[in-house]
């Protein structure tokens, strides 16, 4: 049966289980596979992720998946800033020149706390995350706290996605949606991926300077009418 984006809850658990089989019979070919291919994905900013976070949640677990995805997408995301710092400044300052000067007069503004303030960009986006992943060595941003900020600041997001394909995968029906354990799960990775940007919310009000209203849209290629 060839392989296909899901259209349901049954397509889905069917697809998830064709490629655990997979995955236990070839387990090394599977892991080389999943991991060129996210590093393939974040390495030249193609958007979307969240389908590989899911697809790890159903292949490895929950745990393992997590730790998988949070290392690739900071592997990933630094080979981009290399490739962005070596090719590719000339072309993001030519084709976004306004956003690239909005964003690095904030980071010179917090540079005192940056690692703080890229924690809270990767927490409550300003900018896409491609976009600063490109941009990074244009800033100056080091090459460490870059790395660090996005193991970090992409936790929650990479945990809401990964729980959510390993609960996903161990759905029968629409029923089960709607059982205590599931629901408990949920409610329990709701909680826990909320609580990193509570506290990085509560410090950035008070060491941050981030005039997040005037500047967000632009710097999301929108402009206030």
């Amino acid at each position: 049966r060839p392989l296909r984006f899901p259209s349901d809850l049954e397509e889905l658990r069917e697809l998830a289980e064709a490629l655990r089989d997979y995955e236990r019979q070839h387990r090394g070919a599977a892991l080389a596979l999943f991991c060129a291919a996210y590093l393939y994905k974040q390495s030249f900013a193609i958007p979307g992720s969240s389908l590989l976070n899911v697809l790890a949640g159903a292949l490895f677990g929950p745990w393992t998946g997590l730790v998988l995805c949070s290392a690739l997408t900071s592997v990933g995301a630094t080979f981009c800033y290399l490739l962005s710092g070596t090719f590719g400044k000339q072309f993001i300052i030519y084709y976004f020149p306004d956003k690239v000067a909005l964003l690095q007069r904030k980071v010179e503004e917090n540079r005192s706390c940056l690692f703080f303030f890229l924690l809270f960009l990767r927490l409550f986006p300003m900018t896409p995350n491609w976009f600063l992943n490109l941009s990074a060595p244009i800033l100056n941003i080091p090459v460490a706290q870059f790395f660090f900020s996005v193991l970090i600041g992409l936790a929650p997001y990479n945990f809401i996605c990964v729980q959510t394909g390993a609960i996903l995968s161990q759905i029968t029906s629409l029923d089960a949606i709607f059982s205590w354990d599931t629901l408990l799960k949920l409610l329990a990775m709701a909680v826990a991926a909320l609580i990193p940007g509570t506290l990085i919310k509560k410090y950035s009000k008070k060491h941050l300077k981030l005039d997040e209203d005037k500047h967000a849209q632009l710097l999301n290629g929108k402009k206030s009418l």
